[in-house]
C-alpha cells in the first residue's frame, strides 16, 4: 500500500494527529494537493511534490500550469476547514510586511502540515489578485522514482487568462461572466463594418450631419412662411381698417 490513510475509527483524534505529525516529520513523503481557483470551480490541478519541497517550489508549480507569470507577490495562509486565514508565507513581500512573515523560499512544506487534510488559502498576485484553494488530499509514502518532483498529475478546464497591462487582447477574468451576460447591441443589430461610416457620420443625438442641415433648412422655411402669412393677415385687418 503506497497512500497513508489517518481515518482509523478507532484512534482517538489525538491521539491520530499525534501520530500523524511524528511520522509526518520522520518520513520523506509525497503530498498531493488540490488546487482550485475559488470563482472558478470547473478549473483543476493536482500536484504531487516532495514533503521536504518548499512553499515556493509548489507556487511556481501552480503556475507552470496555470501559464501565469510566477514572479508576482503572492501569500499563502495557514486555514480553517472554513478558509479563514491566519499564518501567512510570502512571495515577494512588500517593505511593509517584510518582517512579519516568513517566506515561501525558506518554509517547507512538512513545517506548515498540522492535519491529513491540511488546507490554505492562497493569493496570487496582489496587484491584481486571483483567489485559490490549496488542499492536502493524500500522502504517499513511496517516491516514484522516474517522476521529477513537483508533479503536474492531474489537469481539469483551462486556466482563465489574465489582463495584463499593455496587453489588449488578453482577457480579465473578474470581468468575464458580466461581461458575457450583458447586451451586445452591435451583434443584435446585426453590426457590419461597413456601418463604422454611419456611425461616425452621427452626431451627438444620433442624428446625420446632413440630416440635421436638412432638417433646420426645413424648420427656417415654415417658420418664414408663417410669418409671411402674419403679415398678410395685418395688411388685411389695416385694409378693413380704412
Amino acid at each position: 500500500m503506497n497512500m497513508v490513510s489517518f481515518r482509523a475509527h478507532h484512534v482517538c483524534g489525538n491521539c491520530k494527529l499525534t501520530l500523524f505529525l511524528l511520522f509526518q516529520n520522520t518520513i520523506m513523503a509525497i503530498y498531493k494537493f488540490r488546487i482550485t481557483f475559488e470563482d472558478f470551480d470547473d478549473v483543476v490541478r493536482e500536484i504531487d511534490i516532495k514533503s521536504n519541497q518548499t512553499f515556493e517550489d509548489l507556487h511556481k508549480a501552480i503556475h507552470r500550469s496555470t501559464g501565469y507569470n510566477a514572479e508576482k507577490p503572492s501569500s499563502f495562509y495557514v486555514s480553517t476547514d472554513n478558509w479563514l486565514k491566519g499564518d501567512e508565507i510570502a512571495y515577494l513581500p512588500n517593505e511593509r510586511k517584510k518582517d512579519r512573515v516568513v517566506l515561501m523560499e525558506n518554509s517547507k512544506l512538512s513545517g506548515f502540515i498540522e492535519d491529513p487534510h491540511q488546507k490554505f488559502y492562497y493569493i496570487y498576485n496582489f496587484d491584481r489578485p486571483y483567489d485559490f484553494h490549496v488542499e492536502l488530499v493524500k500522502i504517499i509514502l513511496d517516491a516514484d522514482p522516474n517522476i521529477e518532483y513537483p508533479f503536474l498529475a492531474k489537469s481539469t478546464g483551462e486556466a482563465p487568462k489574465i489582463m495584463e497591462q499593455n496587453s489588449p487582447q488578453a482577457v480579465d477574468p473578474r470581468g468575464a461572466a458580466a461581461t458575457a451576460s450583458e447586451f451586445d447591441f452591435l451583434n443584435e443589430m446585426n453590426f457590419v463594418p461597413e456601418d463604422t461610416d454611419e456611425l461616425e457620420a452621427m452626431g451627438e443625438m444620433g442624428i446625420n450631419e446632413k440630416e440635421r442641415d436638412e432638417d433646420e433648412e426645413n424648420e427656417e422655411d415654415e417658420f418664414g412662411d408663417e410669418f409671411s402669412d402674419d403679415d398678410n393677415f395685418e395688411d388685411d385687418s389695416h385694409k378693413d381698417d380704412y
